[in-house]
């Protein structure tokens, strides 16, 4: 009986393995810790890519770019957001001089437009 090798590269995928008792377990390594957080938008859209894509969503975890990947999505869509929000109190007139004569007109304005730019952003090609 042939002496088996402490661990193998298989050319096939590309992977390498090492031995651990008699059986060869692929050597995985964790990535670099990405300190980004991934926030409301980058965990939405993973529920997103668990229910329509779930082979991207293995192949990100198994590459070890999930975190990135969603952590730049989410930061793209904050930005979008941002710009979106201030487009809209711009157009419509919502100005810091509303929210010192009307702080509750200034806050109902605000949280109309919020929603209203999140919910574009849900739509946006780059979200889905």
């Amino acid at each position: 009986m042939s002496e088996l090798k402490p661990s193998i590269h298989d050319e096939t995928n590309g992977l390498d393995y090492v031995l651990i008792g008699d059986y060869y377990i692929p050597a995985v390594e964790l990535p670099e810790d990405d300190a980004r957080p991934i926030g409301k938008w980058g965990q939405m859209h993973r529920a997103y890519l668990e229910e329509t894509n779930p082979l991207l969503l293995n192949h990100l975890i198994l590459t070890g770019k999930l975190h990135t990947y969603l952590a730049d999505l989410n930061e793209q869509a904050q930005e979008r957001c941002r710009l979106i929000i201030r487009q809209m109190t711009a157009a419509e007139g919502v100005t810091k001089d509303l929210k010192r004569r009307s702080q509750w007109e200034w806050v109902k304005a605000m949280n109309s437009i919020v929603n209203r730019a999140e919910e574009s952003i849900k739509g946006e090609p780059f979200y889905t």
